[in-house]
């Protein structure tokens, strides 16, 4: 929640939170300079590995058929830096940075027990996934699917490694939301309580959000001049004039400014028009508003008193939510504006607050109830932690694995042979 010092998540950011902070290695996935480490599949792969003299990598933990390498380890930690940067300042950055950096390898055991859970499920993620591929081609004004690759491609990204980046991301989400999301209820005692201790925090200033629809003015033709020509004594030369009958055409007029101002005029009355005859206002903002804001629908966010020009500030915080300007003219164009919510200076009422702070208590609630579902997955898993590491997260419960005699000595005798090139559990 803006505009006060009482910050509520929307319950549909809780997931992405918490399942954002379980996918380390996903994130800033748009580096341009990453490295790419090939994971193996299991265990028994390694003598193909070693037939072929290749060095493989230090293997940090086992879950399951799956491995965390050294790699993985440090280049989560590297990204976890990057994003402790981006979010605090000053001092606090270390402090910050040493408190969540224990926790990297529990994050990383965290992600592979929830994507293997919702491989038990059954969760593909394949339709969700276009969806959200579809809906970042949207936001960025791309026609096709094809632009959106190239677009990857650009910025130096594996467009396939991104894509399963993404359907990890959603899969854990799905398997958060199932196993552990719908089993949580919050009572309206715990809602009223919730908002007596925290009123003092909720009061805010009045504000507005607003929404825009742009109509701009065309951009000015550049002006086709040259050089007059002059003759031996300086003087101007004039072009000939055409011969009678030629077939040269004079360029055409160019529409005057108070034609061209009219002509916007009139498309953006005609915008307003199909509004008011029931178009969502968002839906035509995408389609022909001309601001940058237009692949959002038109939001240009809250709006404080005193930060709007004294003619827009008389005119918006005058109206209510859901209602909308005529057409205004502005520098760049003809602007409609429409005000989606209108934020009255003080408390909120408990009615209003209602839906954030069931928000906010399901959020409470999914932490400490997501923590104990992951521990009862180690319990269940075949999870191995190579000495100096440690996994925040394990149960008291949990068992280590027991090798048998024979892997025991074929593991060995893998050492021995390759020492130096190999280093695993």
């Amino acid at each position: 929640m803006q505009g006060c010092g009482f910050t509520i998540p929307d319950k549909s950011d809780i997931l992405m939170m918490l399942s954002g902070s379980l996918d380390i290695q996903f994130r800033r996935f748009a580096m341009k300079k990453r490295h790419t480490i090939a994971l193996l599949g299991c265990v028994t792969a390694l003598s193909a590995f070693l037939a072929a003299d290749t060095v493989v990598e230090e293997i940090v933990a086992r879950v399951n058929n799956s491995i965390i390498t050294k790699s993985d380890f440090l280049r989560s930690k590297e990204q976890l830096k990057d994003e402790v940067k981006s979010q605090e300042t000053g001092g606090s950055t270390d402090k910050a940075y040493a408190d969540r950096e224990k926790d990297v390898l529990r994050d990383l055991i965290d992600q592979q027990l929830l994507l293997e859970k919702g491989k038990d499920l059954g969760i593909t993620a394949d339709t969700d996934l276009i969806k959200k591929l579809d809906e970042m081609r949207k936001q960025m004004n791309l026609d096709s699917m094809e632009d959106l690759e190239k677009a990857a491609q650009a910025q130096g990204v594996s467009y396939e490694d991104f894509k399963q980046n993404l359907r990890n991301q959603i899969i854990t989400q799905q398997v958060i939301q199932h196993e552990v999301g719908s089993h949580l209820s919050v009572s309206k005692d715990d809602e009223q309580k919730f908002y007596e201790e925290h009123k003092s925090e909720m009061e805010q200033p009045e504000q507005i959000r607003l929404s825009e629809i742009l109509v701009a003015l065309p951009k000015p033709a550049p002006a086709k001049s040259e050089p007059p020509k002059t003759g031996t004594d300086g003087a101007s030369i004039s072009p000939p004039l055409a011969a009678a009958g030629s077939s040269q055409e004079a360029p055409a007029p160019q529409p005057s400014e108070a034609d061209q101002l009219a002509a916007t005029e009139a498309k953006a009355k005609g915008v307003l028009d199909q509004i008011k005859k029931g178009a969502s206002f968002e839906e035509v903002a995408k389609k022909n508003s001309d601001g940058p804001t237009a692949s959002q629908g038109g939001d240009l966010g809250l709006f404080k008193r005193g930060a709007l020009s004294k003619e827009l500030e008389d005119t918006t915080f005058a109206m209510k939510a859901g209602e909308m300007t005529d057409v205004i003219r502005t520098k760049q164009g003809f602007v409609i504006l429409k005000v989606t919510e209108h934020q009255m200076a003080g408390i909120p009422t408990m009615k209003q607050m209602e839906p954030r702070i069931q928000d906010a208590l399901y959020y409470q609630k999914l932490q400490p109830a997501l923590r104990s579902y992951l521990k009862k997955l180690r319990e269940e898993a075949y999870i191995d932690i190579r000495s100096g590491y440690v996994d925040t997260g394990a149960s008291p419960n949990q068992t280590k694995p027991i090798e048998t005699a024979g892997k025991e000595a074929a593991s060995k005798k893998l050492k021995t042979k390759k020492k130096k090139k190999l280093g695993i559990l």
